[in-house]
């Protein structure tokens, strides 16, 4: 899925816009046991729980693609008799009616997720009835012609609210506050099956971590079936060893800057494109050659990326890439550079020493001050 078809799922989520049909969840307690199941229409909630769950469900569809929401497709032995895409599409034909299957959710869900404190599973099902669009990019609403049933789930934290003094207005009076367990925002969660090209495809799941570098893979791998992804930072780091080990010796400043800055040229060309600009091993090659890495440098390049990344494995440049900052580090000294202004660093040789030298203008603030920049020597003047 891309940010517009994600987005369109999400304006369901308002009283004006509903499409869910019914709600379940399940309170597990640290020591994995069920304490508590619900069962509801979902337009039978009152409407302020009703609008705490659509924060809830928008929360759950929210991030940056290929970070925190990360499509996945379905391998090949999970869409056979008894994979996990077979129990998923069970689940969501059920339309949440079937007590033993959602029991055996809930279970598996207990089962492959990790974490040491109390947690609420939601489970919602909606049949959005998708409108056609006229050549303007309008919606016509009496133009559908099919309907997206989809299940989404959301896995929330429940906490104890935090210790302290309340106003009592029935009896005037600072007192202390009761503590309640509050179901915060969700850490977890997956859209099954995905809206690709405002279409229904069964074959893959919209996999959603608030945090992105922490993934659940014994989740991902039990209740999903999919193979663990690359996290943002790990296709980072794999792009950099995949960038020192092809240039070996020949890893100095100036080649590295100039492939930022040429992938920052492509994603600035990118910018409005409707997906994320992805980067397969033949772009990755074609960014080197670019970049001035010689191509004796480039000969065993696919075989150090597949054993690196993986022969299919595509890297989004958002990814790889920081576009708000250059980063130079020595052990001593941490430079960070407008990206666009590159080109005030330079390398040099100086007194055989091999350093950077960056152009300055009339101001440089030093811990917040105002310093004046070295003056050169006047002619005559003794250096």
């Amino acid at each position: 899925m891309i940010k517009k078809e994600v987005l369109e799922i999400r304006k369901q989520y308002t009283p004006q816009n509903c499409t869910i049909s019914r709600i379940c969840g399940c309170y597990v307690d640290a020591e994995k046991e069920k304490k508590l199941e619900l069962k509801e229409a979902f337009l039978s909630l009152p409407e302020e729980e009703m609008f705490k769950y659509f924060d809830i469900f928008k929360q759950t569809l929210s991030g940056t693609i290929g970070k925190n929401l990360i499509n996945m497709d379905f391998p090949l032995e999970q869409e056979m008799p008894g994979g996990t895409q077979e129990f998923l599409l069970k689940l969501r034909d059920s339309k949440l009616q079937d007590d033993m299957l959602l029991e055996e959710f809930y279970d598996k869900v207990i089962e492959s997720y990790f974490y040491g404190e109390n947690y609420l599973i939601l489970l919602i099902h909606a049949a959005y009835d998708i409108p056609g669009k006229s050549t303007d990019g309008s919606e016509m609403f009496d133009a559908s012609d099919e309907v997206f049933e989809y299940l989404l789930c959301s896995i929330c934290p429940v906490n104890l609210s935090k210790p302290g003094l309340c106003y009592n207005a029935q009896k005037n009076s600072i007192e202390d506050r009761i503590r309640d367990w509050i179901v915060e925002h969700p850490v977890k969660g997956f859209l099954f099956p995905v809206f690709n090209d405002r279409s229904t495809d069964l074959h893959s799941v919209l996999y959603y971590s608030k945090n992105a570098e922490e993934l659940q893979p014994d989740f991902i791998d039990q209740m999903l079936g999919c193979s663990l992804p690359l996290t943002a930072e790990g296709q980072k780091e794999t792009f950099n060893t995949i960038i020192s080990d092809t240039l070996g010796e020949e890893c100095d400043y100036e080649v590295i800057r100039t492939i930022h800055d040429n992938l920052n040229v492509m994603i600035e060309e990118f910018k409005e494109a409707p997906e994320p600009l992805s980067l397969t091993k033949t772009d990755v090659k074609h960014l080197l050659e670019q970049s001035g890495v010689p191509e004796e440098k480039l000969e065993t390049f696919e075989t150090d990326y597949d054993a690196v990344a993986g022969e299919k494995t595509a890297l989004l440049a958002s990814n790889i890439a920081n576009v708000r900052k250059f980063n130079i580090q020595t052990p001593d000294v941490v430079i960070n550079v407008n990206p666009e202004r590159t080109d005030l660093i330079e390398t040099r040789v100086i007194d055989g020493r091999q350093c950077l030298v960056i152009v300055v203008d009339d101001h440089i603030e030093v811990n917040g001050v105002n310093a004046r920049t070295l003056k050169l020597p006047e002619l005559g003047d003794e250096e």
